[in-house]
């Protein structure tokens, strides 16, 4: 039990890292949860069509994960290992790949958008109009395009800022990004102050012009503290990655990049088997969804503090206390979960009320929170366990841990169980959830054995 349980020191720095990325995440999916309830007051199918387009966004905004947390485990160790230069290779490289994920992104949005939103709409129940939500859907995609690039080079400079221990300003600056995305939604999505009731469009222009406020507030803040942060020296020189780095970048996070493309590409799929059951389901997990995004932020955000402070224990090469120390941050995180998970269940009757909607969607929504809250501790457990994978360099490992399980069990699964059979949607939803059991069992094997525990650079 004592290999569980840390000293004060040691909880002192897992939270000196873990609560500005959370209160960040924290703020930034509280802000998008009031966006939801805003859209959500203008009816069903203006809050379908955005959860739609949201969907379509969460796989790009995972791919923009991906590309940089390949380079970011190699950042973390330059950094433990006192390698600035090796940093500053590794931030060229996440720039260069954000770029052509961007490029690629607008050409499949602007060409094939409208196909893609048709995908998630079918005929079932009585809730909402399919053509109204398609188009609304439209509208707010094609906004939402021009955030993509400023979203991404957020990514690349707030992910290297925290693997070299800053963490404080990429809070700050996505404290102040929410805050105008906040003031913005309702002075736009309802016509405030005498600006145009825009709706769905007004919460898009807002999302996009929060994302530039954030870029601008990071870039500046940045350049501005070479000293501190000695890898953004010339940085824009040149775009020179010795050979050597390119090759351990790409055999460390292609698998990475590759696995979050097809695990976010996998939950846009059991999210479509879903739409199949009508739009009382997709409004109904979106409302789920919702809420699960403020509580997610703790198992999230401590998973991100397992891949620093492990990776940065790898780099400095000291294996033993790298074990020591991550035994006790994935006890701390199930823990935490445990706790979350009670409250969100508590509240699960509470939230759906809030949302202009029909009583079906209400009710659904209840369900899917409930069960997501009683399975927090499962996601604790595996979100910890794929970061310490991670931060060992073990992407291949992760690869099959994570999107692999997705495709050959979770959306066989549901895919069968939406289209041949007659199961009601909520046990089809619990059974789903529930297969995070046996990544607990596969990620606990994996993290036992200690196949992550290596120096990378």
């Amino acid at each position: 039990m004592r290999k569980l349980i840390g000293s004060k020191q040691f909880y002192k720095k897992v939270l000196y890292i873990t609560i500005p990325i959370m209160i960040q995440n924290g703020i930034t999916n509280f802000v998008n949860m009031l966006d939801n309830i805003m859209v959500g007051q203008v009816g069903t199918e203006q809050m379908s069509g955005v959860a739609i387009v949201n969907q379509l966004m969460f796989v790009f905004n995972i791919c923009i994960f991906g590309a940089v947390a390949g380079a970011g485990i190699l950042g973390a160790q330059y950094h433990g290992s006192g390698n600035h230069e090796g940093v500053r290779h590794a931030f060229r490289f996440k720039l260069l790949c954000c770029l052509a994920l961007c490029l690629f992104a607008v050409v499949l949005f602007r060409g094939g958008g409208g196909s893609l939103i048709r995908t998630y709409l079918h005929e079932g129940g009585d809730v909402g109009d399919i053509e109204a939500t398609f188009q609304y859907g439209c509208g707010y995609l094609d906004i939402m395009v021009v955030g993509l690039l400023p979203f991404a080079a957020v990514q690349v400079y707030s992910g290297t800022l925290r693997e070299t221990g800053e963490t404080m300003m990429p809070m700050i600056a996505g404290i102040a990004a929410v805050l105008v995305n906040m003031v913005f939604n309702y002075i736009l999505i309802f016509g405030k102050f005498g600006a145009p009731a825009m709706g769905v469009q007004g919460a898009a222009i807002a999302t996009v012009l929060s994302r530039f406020v954030e870029l601008i507030l990071i870039v500046l803040w940045t350049h501005r503290h070479t000293e501190k942060h000695p890898f953004i020296k010339g940085v824009y020189r040149s775009f020179y990655i010795p050979r050597g780095t390119i090759r351990q970048i790409l055999i460390t996070g292609t698998p990475l990049l590759i696995n979050e493309a097809l695990w976010s590409g996998g939950m846009a799929t059991i999210a479509q088997c879903y739409s199949v059951r009508g739009l009382a389901v997709v409004a109904g997990i979106n409302i789920a969804n919702t809420i699960a995004n403020v509580f997610n932020v703790v198992f999230l955000s401590l998973g991100t503090a397992v891949g620093i402070i492990i990776g940065q224990l790898l780099g400095a090469g000291k294996l033993e206390e790298a074990k020591d120390e991550d035994n006790k941050l994935i006890a701390f995180a199930v823990v935490c979960c445990m706790a979350v998970g009670i409250v969100m269940f508590l509240i699960a009757p509470l939230f759906p009320k809030i949302y202009k909607t029909e009583e079906e969607v209400r009710r659904l929504a209840t369900q899917f929170i409930q069960i997501s809250a009683l399975c927090m501790p499962l996601y604790g457990f595996t979100n910890a366990a794929y970061f310490t994978l991670r931060s060992g360099g073990k992407t291949m490992v992760t690869f099959l841990f994570d999107s692999v399980f997705v495709w050959l069990v979770s959306i066989p699964l549901v895919y069968v169980l939406t289209r041949y059979t007659g199961v009601p949607i909520v046990p089809v939803y619990l059974a789903c959830q529930l297969t995070e059991g046996l990544k607990c069992a596969i990620g606990f094997v994996l993290v036992k054995k200690g196949v992550w525990v290596q120096k990378v650079v």
